[in-house]
């Protein structure tokens, strides 16, 4: 035990230190002065009137042109609109989706945005996943809403017209998100570098538009979940059919997918790489046209929100509400003005790494020999086959 004047001496030096860390947390500003100019005019900085005077300059800062920005206004601003305080004026919804935009677009700190729209960091970190939530729950009924059976029948309709994969409902395909470890979380996939690893997977249509998206922790999915519980589940998958200018057996619709995707029975996958003869290889290169499509969705959102490629401290559930806003807005954008891709003459030569299959089913397999017998038929043959050895 101490001695009582050694106990006291401690107890003075601790009441010291958590009186220096008070002075050292106390505010220097009740609002910054950065912040009082917004607060004093009561709209939009005149940063927004002199990009909207300019709408080369807005489309490079925000990637949409005024016109698509003004409808998204009008499409979230009964869901953000809020009333002046006694303390300070409101944030138009405009300016809120422009801090939301530039922080997905560039990826951002809340310090950078605070400074160049004159919102306190706090104020930025709300208006964004207030905004982000708007966006998901204003748009997802009109740009992704789950696909009828006429949808389903229309999709692998455009899935044969463009890749001529037929019975073809999407291509499904998984990014890795890193977010920064927050402290006194916890995750069971945290790297040394302090990262924690998030799985984006998504299944897109063949007009590079995302059909159904999830984000989950890799340490806690299996194979093929995101398929098993969309498009199972009630969704209105259309029946069996015979596959194009056959009269053969009815044959499933499916998805093309990877060896990520191994036990859903309506995936289909590339044959391995040892002993393909043939009809293995023409079939390795139409399914690979075909699944492309998702390589080419993921590589259009990822570069034009810069957000989902760059390593962040947030939320777990700020980043789902955040890739959500991505891929809502890329969905409208799409719609607004599609991308056209030239698959015909594009160098498909990708196939599975994996050189044997432990879950293979014997009806997966007949099913896609089935595929691949067709591929090399008359009905099923496509030009881009010649050459072919």
């Amino acid at each position: 035990m101490l001695p009582a004047h050694i106990i006291f001496g401690f107890e003075v030096l601790l009441l010291r230190a958590r009186r220096r860390a008070r002075e050292r947390r106390r505010r220097q500003f009740r609002v910054h002065q950065i912040s009082l100019t917004r607060m004093r005019s009561g709209g939009p900085s005149e940063l927004y009137y002199e990009l909207r005077s300019h709408p080369d300059k807005f489309l490079g800062y925000l990637c949409m042109s005024v016109e698509s920005f003004d409808y998204l206004v009008q499409r979230i601003e009964a869901r953000i609109q809020r009333q002046d305080s006694y303390y300070r004026r409101y944030i138009p919804p405009s300016e809120g989706l422009m801090v939301t935009l530039r922080f997905l677009v560039t990826g951002e700190s809340f310090s950078s945005l605070h400074s160049q729209f004159g919102m306190g960091i706090a104020i930025v970190s709300s208006i964004i996943r207030e905004t982000c939530r708007a966006l998901w729950n204003s748009l997802r009924e009109d740009f992704m809403p789950p696909p009828t059976t006429q949808q389903w029948l229309q999709i692998a309709k455009n899935f044969w017209d463009i890749c001529r994969f037929p019975n073809c409902v999407g291509a499904a395909n998984g990014k890795r998100i890193r977010i920064l470890k927050r402290s006194g979380s916890e995750s069971e996939c945290v790297s040394y570098k302090e990262y924690i690893s998030l799985v984006f997977m998504a299944f897109v249509d063949a007009q590079y538009r995302f059909v159904a998206v999830d984000v989950r922790e890799c340490g806690r999915i299996n194979d093929s979940w995101l398929l098993q519980e969309f498009l199972y589940d009630g969704c209105g998958l259309p029946a069996p059919r015979p596959l194009p200018g056959t009269d053969g057996p009815p044959m499933p619709f499916v998805v093309v997918g990877d060896k990520d995707f191994q036990k859903c029975p309506n995936v289909i996958k590339p044959y391995s790489n040892r002993g393909l003869n043939f009809s293995k290889r023409i079939f390795n290169r139409r399914l690979t046209r075909a699944r492309r499509i998702a390589e080419s969705t993921f590589g259009i959102l990822f570069r034009k929100w810069g957000i989902l490629s760059t390593p962040r401290r947030l939320k777990r559930d700020t980043v789902d509400d955040i890739v959500n806003a991505c891929v809502m807005l890329h969905n409208f954008l799409m719609m607004k003005k599609p991308v056209q891709f030239d698959l015909q003459s594009a160098d498909c030569d990708l196939q599975s790494s994996q050189n044997w299959d432990p879950t293979a089913t014997i009806a997966g397999n007949a099913m896609r020999h089935h595929f691949a017998e067709y591929f090399i038929s008359k009905a099923g043959w496509a030009d881009q086959q010649d050459g072919i050895v």
